[in-house]
């Protein structure tokens, strides 16, 4: 007990050291940033990821101003959060807030489709379709185009601040920063009117959110895409933590093959040690120089690979210049590695994959699932009725006793016609038989039905009484039914909707 006092105090004598022997200091678990510069490269995956990057940005650039006729008073706008009347517009979808189900389903599709993804390519999202990768791609093409290549940018970041450095650098952070003032301005389109909202923003009558988001999504696109890049895929983003469990033995991911390439050895290494029988990788670097991500594939898997597959163009283009096969950095999976390891396969057997390789039970259980949920969606969306309606009873009083003795219920009835033409609705009541009811907005007696034209795509509050003689009743609650009818037109097919409520009346 003695001896841990005197240790205890010892470590308070000494704070921050601890136990540590005299003169040392503890060692850092921060480590600095270390500036990654990745060099251009050509080959399939290369052209894939461009082409993958550029039908992206199309597609987010150009949706807002994609026009769409729904008819007078509507939205013209493809695509459309409209968060004012509480719309999303989808082409010939419209979701109201009420069925915001169907948001939820496309956030589950896009979840299974990313599990489905990640089983068979492993990151392969992470790669080509994440708006990380995107933007980072696009920045990273105006570094070279400003800079050069990977070994221009390496002189120019290690040059002393001159006019040269200034001028270079000034173009590119602009240059970064129009694309992300692009980029920000471009999503607060898919909330209003895009052309409307584009003369607003520029004449300083948009509202101010417009111009608070788009300060916001600009600096983290600027910061994101132009400087912290590889950061937040690999401290930032869970995905990479998320994708180890699935993956399983037969996912295709990039692997470099060192039961092939080793023992690694340049050509100087080679001509030297002529008794070393070496592998086909002459060491070259390469395959590290064009990663996005700094790292070296040789190493194994690693959390920071986002599988873009640019070392695979990369290390079969220095194959070809040494006459060696293709391949030694390559899709493959854990089995067929491990029977090049154990000796099962020769390295003259080295696999080409199909699609039964990437069509297995596993995938297609996913598979299935995904358009399970996805058929399942759509039909209800296809056959959903485009008549709703919404009854709530008076709280307070819950019933009202009449100078003649009959006795009287308050309803809130709101109609929703979903529908893009003005609609007759016929509001009746099923049940309570000794009931009648009165609309406030209309001026007519009392009666079991009545109709009320609705506008399109709108919804109409009604306040609706009904009166019934206590006597009548068999019980003091009685339940009973709104039905709404919507009457068929010409363009339009008849509906029924029906909603439960409850007449309350003093207990027999």
């Amino acid at each position: 007990m003695v001896e841990v006092l005197n240790t205890v105090k010892k470590s308070k004598a000494r704070p921050g050291v601890g136990a540590l022997p005299e003169g040392e200091r503890p060692q850092s678990l921060y480590a600095a940033r270390t500036k990654i510069f990745p060099k251009a490269v050509k080959g399939f995956y290369r052209t894939l990821k461009t082409r993958f990057a550029w039908v992206a940005l199309l597609i987010y650039f150009g949706l807002p101003w994609i026009r769409w006729d729904r008819g007078p008073g509507l939205p013209d706008q493809a695509v459309l959060v409209d968060l004012q009347h509480r719309r999303f517009y989808f082409f010939t979808i419209e979701i109201w807030p009420q069925e915001f189900y169907y948001v939820a389903g496309l956030l589950i599709l896009a979840g299974i489709g990313l599990f489905v993804v990640t089983s068979m390519f492993g990151r392969a999202w992470c790669g080509y379709g994440c708006w990380q990768t995107v933007w980072t791609d696009w920045f990273m093409w105006v570094d070279r185009k400003i800079e050069g290549d990977r070994n221009a940018q390496q002189k120019l970041d290690n040059m002393p601040w001159n006019f040269e450095k200034i001028r270079k650098r000034g173009l590119k952070y602009l240059i970064y920063t129009l694309i992300a003032f692009a980029t920000a301005l471009t999503f607060i389109l898919y909330f209003a009117d895009a052309p409307s909202l584009v003369y607003w923003f520029f004449t300083g009558q948009a509202p101010f959110v417009a111009y608070s988001t788009v300060a916001i999504m600009g600096f983290i696109t600027w910061l994101f895409a132009g400087f912290m890049r590889e950061q937040v895929c690999i401290y930032m983003c869970p995905w990479p933590r998320i994708q180890g469990a699935m993956v399983d033995e037969d996912t295709l991911i990039v692997t470099y093959n060192d039961w092939r390439g080793e023992p690694r050895g340049t050509r100087g290494d080679r001509k030297r040690h002529k008794e070393i029988r070496h592998g086909d990788c002459i060491d070259c670097g390469l395959c590290v120089a064009v990663c996005p991500t700094g790292i070296d594939i040789r190493d194994g898997q690693q959390l920071a690979c986002i599988t873009c597959a640019l070392c695979i163009d990369a290390c079969n283009g220095v194959m070809q210049k040494i006459g060696k096969p293709e391949g030694l950095i390559s899709y493959s999976n854990v089995k067929t590695y491990n029977a090049h390891v154990t000796g099962q396969l020769k390295p003259e057997d080295q696999k080409s994959f199909g699609w039964r390789d990437v069509i297995r039970p596993r995938t297609i259980v996913y598979l299935l699932f995904w358009l399970a949920i996805g058929t399942a969606m759509f039909l209800h969306l296809t056959l959903r009725e485009r008549l709703q309606i919404n009854v709530v009873h008076d709280r307070n009083p819950i019933y009202t006793t009449l100078s003649n003795g009959e006795v009287r219920n308050g309803y809130t009835v709101r109609l929703l016609n979903m529908q893009l033409k003005p609609r007759v609705f016929r509001i009746s009541m099923e049940g309570l038989e000794a009931g009648r009811m009165r609309i406030l907005e209309l001026n007519r007696p009392a009666a079991r039905s009545f109709e009320v034209e609705v506008p399109a795509n709108k919804a109409k509050t009604l306040k609706v009484y009904v009166t019934a003689d206590p006597a009548r009743l068999k019980a003091g609650r009685v339940e009973f039914r709104f039905r709404i009818d919507a009457l068929a037109t010409d363009s339009t097919p008849a509906e029924t909707a029906y909603k439960r409520a409850v007449f309350e009346a003093p207990g027999k």
